[in-house]
């Protein structure tokens, strides 16, 4: 199942450049994982630094 990124994103970034796979972008307020392209590895959740990314 995709991650998805809470509003609780600090738009820092550490989430896309940890995707393997380049699922994440910056969305309108901050960054957003598309379902399509996520291999659900776990790799965003980890690097984010305030907790923002969990399963969908």
């Amino acid at each position: 199942m995709p991650r998805i990124i809470s509003d609780d994103c600090l738009s820092c970034g550490s989430c896309a450049a940890t995707c393997p796979v380049s699922a994440i972008d910056m969305g309108d307020e901050h960054y957003m994982v598309d379902p399509d392209l996520c291999v659900d590895c776990g790799a965003c959740e980890e690097a984010c630094p305030v907790g923002a990314i969990s399963e969908a």
